[in-house]
């Protein structure tokens, strides 16, 4: 194929950080009008060459090539002025002002006029491709997909034709990746190329033309999508083979370990995050919980820990309501707690302490001399050196600070802590979040693994599959309400999505479909969790 074919040339790209090589002679050629996946393991590289294509690194040696020319991009602008755009996985946009005002504020050229216009103007890009925006809504306001909407049109309306999406059905529902996908496809029937970096290898599968692999920061391979399946690409990705059927091993019922009732939670802003919701944590069981992205998983996971006060409603745990009590009393009344938080390093870890140091936050009070204020460094350093033989965690040793880690090594020193203290309750938010295939079923397995031994663990997912084939139960929750609760291998993935979107309750799924849990937090008057 000719060189002008192409929207974008890699030619032997390399870049260390130090001793670390991220990527090593990577070749990478991005058709004009097509889709490309960039897959990889954690710690790959995939991520670091898409920041070189958008100017926010600079290689240190190979050739970038653009529309047939060689170019150097030394920043975003260089990036912006060559056509191509990036849409990061965490959005870069101003809670305050509006969809438009968010797109034009960095047009160095637009007039008053201009200006006057914008809200017509953006409406006419989103008409084009088929986005539905509100251009004069605020975005502290908008749903995720609503913002990533906005990130996409910027781009655009800076005149890009290769579009750079990491990871963006991270934490959007099944309906709002499906009208994404239609959006991309118009997209490349309109010329753009697009490259996408994903986890999902079904998605992977459903949008991609053509899927390159990266191991170790190295290239491995582009296979064509129709020409390939999830098991190879697997394989591809991890250099082994490895199994993707995800266990749900059945386990006696137990009564519940934790019963939540008629709980109601503020957020930081004092509007009500969780709105009367009733369900129990049962031993030897995984409880999903599904929703939209800010619906209340956030606020109830911190309620249920301890650290979030709670306006009204009760936990019970054997009897006792443990509502108000801190972390250490909720211990001290039989429930040893695992917290798992959503935010990793801001709330989970300490990002400039070693993984040592971290690991004895938790440890502290059995590691610490009697009547001495010093620890000991020494079990510190085993139960570091353990969690990391254990999860394969990347890191040069034990003393590294955790801030220097890959996000996927970040989660695993997190999970590694939490789940080796021997809870009884573990309470997770997307913990599999940024961790590749491999990463993932090992996170998938230790879960199942203290499902086994009789541990109550709530999950908070996004993807929706692995909830299906993982989880018992599933909690679907609307804007803080509960929408229900159903057995996960007896419900669809569309029913779950409307679900999540408020577009069908209980009542309606229960004309549908025997997949309803009978559990008292489903309807007044209802059995006991069966």
């Amino acid at each position: 194929m000719a060189t002008d074919s192409y929207a974008i040339e890699l030619r032997n790209i390399t870049k260390t950080f130090g001793k670390v090589v991220a990527n090593k002679g990577i070749h990478l050629k991005l058709r004009k009008g097509e889709i490309l996946s960039l897959l990889g393991e954690n710690g790959s590289g995939k991520t670091t060459l898409m920041n070189m294509l958008s100017g926010i690194y600079k290689p240190d040696e190979g050739q970038i090539i653009v529309d047939g020319q060689e170019v150097s991009i030394q920043s975003p602008e260089d990036a912006k002025r060559l056509g191509i755009g990036m849409v990061h996985q965490h959005f870069k946009l101003v809670d305050v002002f509006s969809a438009a005002d968010n797109i034009l504020m960095g047009d160095e050229n637009a007039g008053m006029l201009l200006r006057r216009n914008r809200y017509e103007k953006i409406e006419q890009i989103a008409k084009r491709f088929g986005f539905e925006i509100d251009p004069k809504k605020k975005v502290c306001n908008m749903s995720v997909s609503e913002k990533q909407t906005i990130e996409i049109i910027k781009v655009l309306y800076y005149g890009a034709k290769t579009i750079i999406l990491d990871e963006p059905t991270a934490v959007l529902t099944v309906q709002e990746i499906a009208k994404l996908f239609r959006i991309l496809r118009k997209m490349k029937e309109q010329g753009h190329s697009i490259i996408i970096i994903t986890h999902k290898l079904n998605e992977v599968m459903d949008i991609s033309d053509r899927v390159m692999i990266m191991r170790k920061g190295e290239y491995i391979d582009t296979v064509l999508a129709g020409e390939t399946n999830e098991q190879q690409l697997t394989e591809l990705m991890v250099g082994r083979k490895v199994s993707l059927d995800i266990a749900r091993p059945v386990v006696e019922h137990t009564k519940p370990l934790l019963e939540i009732r008629d709980l109601t939670i503020r957020n930081d802003e004092g509007a009500v995050a969780i709105d009367k919701i009733n369900f129990y944590i049962r031993g030897g069981e995984i409880l999903g919980v599904a929703g939209i992205a800010g619906c209340g998983q956030k606020e109830l996971c911190e309620a249920i820990a301890g650290l979030r006060p709670i306006e009204s409603g009760m936990m019970i745990h054997k009897g006792d309501n443990i509502v108000g009590l801190s972390p250490q009393a909720i211990i001290e009344k039989g429930i040893a707690m695992s917290f798992i938080p959503e935010d990793r390093l801001g709330m989970g870890l300490a990002p400039s302490l070693s993984i040592t140091d971290n690991m004895l936050l938790k440890r502290y009070q059995k590691t610490g001399k009697p009547h001495s204020p010093f620890v000991d460094r020494k079990a510190g350093r085993q139960f570091a050196q353990q969690v990391i033989d254990e999860l394969q965690v990347v890191t040069p040793s034990t003393e590294t600070p955790v801030r220097l880690l890959s996000g996927g090594n970040v989660q695993k020193v997190l999970l590694g802590r939490e789940i080796a203290t021997g809870p009884n309750v573990i309470v997770t938010a997307y913990p599999v979040r940024g961790l590749d295939v491999n990463s993932s079923y090992a996170i998938y397995d230790i879960l199942n693994k203290q499902k086994q031994d009789g541990v109550g663990i709530l999950f908070v997912g996004e993807d929706l599959d692995v909830m299906m084939a993982l989880c018992d139960k599933i909690m679907v929750i609307c804007h803080g309400r509960l929408m229900g609760v159903v057995h996960a291998h007896k419900v669809t993935k569309e029913e779950l999505g409307l679900m999540m979107t408020g577009a069908m309750d209980i009542s309606e799924l229960n004309g549908k479909t025997a997949g309803i849990a009978k559990d008292s937090n489903i309807q007044e008057g209802g059995e006991e969790n069966a």
